[in-house]
């Protein structure tokens, strides 16, 4: 199972960029993708996630109508898109698998997870 996260940059305040979680050694179909960042000193959190069929999306409330989420399917890859960043916004940025249903809230159990891409917002 591979799951490589890409995408990161620097990027000034304002700015966008646009990550891809290329995924390999699963049923793609089969599982929900999530985003998750981490900045220097602190927790993981949860970020984006989106179910198996693209239908059903979840976002912490900071990115909420700055980020979107979205898969294709056909190049097994769930991408981030990232609007109007801030320098809140700097973390490693990570994406991970995991077979349970898209709720209400954050996914749970993730299974594997990739190596992260870092992301820097300048002000």
């Amino acid at each position: 199972v591979q799951l490589q996260a890409s995408g990161g940059g620097l990027v000034q305040a304002g700015g966008s960029l646009r990550l891809s979680c290329a995924a390999s050694g699963f049923t793609f179909a089969d599982y929900t993708i999530g985003w998750f960042r981490q900045a220097p000193g602190k927790e993981r959190e949860f970020v984006a996630a989106i179910n198996w069929s693209g239908a059903s999306t979840q976002y912490t409330d900071s990115v909420k109508g700055r980020f979107t989420i979205f898969r294709d399917r056909a190049k097994n890859t769930v991408y981030l898109q990232m609007n109007s960043l801030s320098p809140e916004d700097t973390a490693v940025y990570y994406c991970a698998n995991t077979p349970s249903i898209l709720g209400l809230g954050p996914p749970a159990g993730m299974d594997y997870w990739g190596k992260g891409t870092q992301v820097t917002v300048s002000s």
